[in-house]
């Protein structure tokens, strides 16, 4: 009896003790194994087998983490105050040196990514930092990626998603932007005259080389006039009266033509 009692005992430790050293991780977790308070190594995905009591464990994720920098008064260049907000992309590429380089990866890498947004925009000016996203996305996730490497942290996007403006820097800018658009339409207005002056120009210079071309001109503009209902021409002659004899006669030509 007493060795049967020992026997299911024995059992009971050997099953205890593998509940507590076989572990499972997911795919996409890693495990950061310290034995006797000294960094032994990652583990994972799968199943491994640990000591207990002698190691202890770090569960890190290995997934794209998102941070939501909240906002942030930032003063431009051209000491202009605005809000901005940004969104932080990273992954952990390297979890033992996530957990050993730094206390907490995920506020630290918050607070960095805070005071990186506030001192990069601080150094731009406002027109900058409205149509330049592109470049300044790129720029904070380049300074993050290097003040995050010792850390085994990878930056993979940076977004800047706001810039709220003043009330009254709103109002400026609306009314630099009406000011810009009525200058274009004042330059355009000027070019087009200036080209229809010279199309008239030429014009000029080429009845000037066949005066005929102008008196075929005067027939046709006489042609349209005389398809509306009023034809009332007053025209300058040469001598004689043959230009009136000629206006009278289409005149009468195009009323018989209306009768008809």
């Amino acid at each position: 009896m007493v060795d049967f009692i020992s026997v299911i005992i024995i059992l009971f430790l050997v099953v205890a003790i593998l509940a507590q050293s076989i572990k499972v991780v997911r795919e996409y977790e890693r495990v950061v194994i310290f034995r006797m308070g000294r960094l032994f190594g990652a583990k994972g995905p799968g199943i491994f087998l640990i000591i207990p009591v002698i190691d202890s464990l770090v569960k890190i994720d290995l997934r794209i983490i998102t941070i939501d920098v909240p906002k942030q008064t930032i003063i431009t260049r051209d000491n202009v105050s605005v809000d901005v907000d940004a969104v932080i992309y990273y992954r952990v590429v390297d979890p033992s040196m996530a957990v050993t380089k730094v206390e907490n990866y995920r506020f630290a890498t918050s607070m960095l990514a805070q005071t990186t947004l506030s001192n990069i925009l601080g150094q731009i000016e406002l027109d900058d930092l409205l149509s330049k996203r592109e470049e300044l996305n790129k720029k904070l996730q380049d300074v993050l990626d290097v003040a995050t490497e010792p850390w085994g942290i990878k930056i993979t996007a940076v977004t800047i998603r706001d810039v709220a403006l003043p009330e009254s820097m709103m109002r400026a800018i609306a009314k630099q932007a009406e000011a810009e658009r009525e200058r274009r339409s004042r330059i355009i207005l000027a070019e087009g005259e200036f080209q229809a002056s010279q199309k008239m120009m030429d014009a000029a210079e080429l009845y000037q080389k066949m005066p005929v071309a102008i008196k075929l001109r005067e027939l046709q503009t006489l042609a349209e006039i005389a398809r509306e209902k009023n034809l009332i021409v007053v025209t300058t002659g040469a001598p004689g009266g043959s230009d009136i004899g000629t206006v009278a006669g289409m005149t009468k030509a195009f009323s018989k033509a209306e009768n008809k």
